[in-house]
């Protein structure tokens, strides 16, 4: 993941933690930037075409259509 700054991200950061149930504690705020920058991530990824269809993916572990 990238450490490049994001356009947006303070008020996005704002929105996430306005989000959160007032008896939040560090772990769940972590844990929901952790699943955000996730997200963000694989939108960027499919976004620049870095997919794997989904044959090639069940192709390579074995699995059965």
């Amino acid at each position: 993941m990238s450490n490049a700054p994001v356009p947006g991200v303070k008020e996005a950061a704002r929105k996430l933690i306005d989000a959160l149930p007032d008896d939040a504690d560090w772990d769940e705020v972590m844990y929901r930037v952790y699943v955000r920058q996730c997200i963000e991530a694989g939108i960027a990824d499919a976004d620049a075409g870095r997919v794997v269809p989904v044959d090639e993916v069940r192709r390579r572990f074995g699995l059965t259509s």
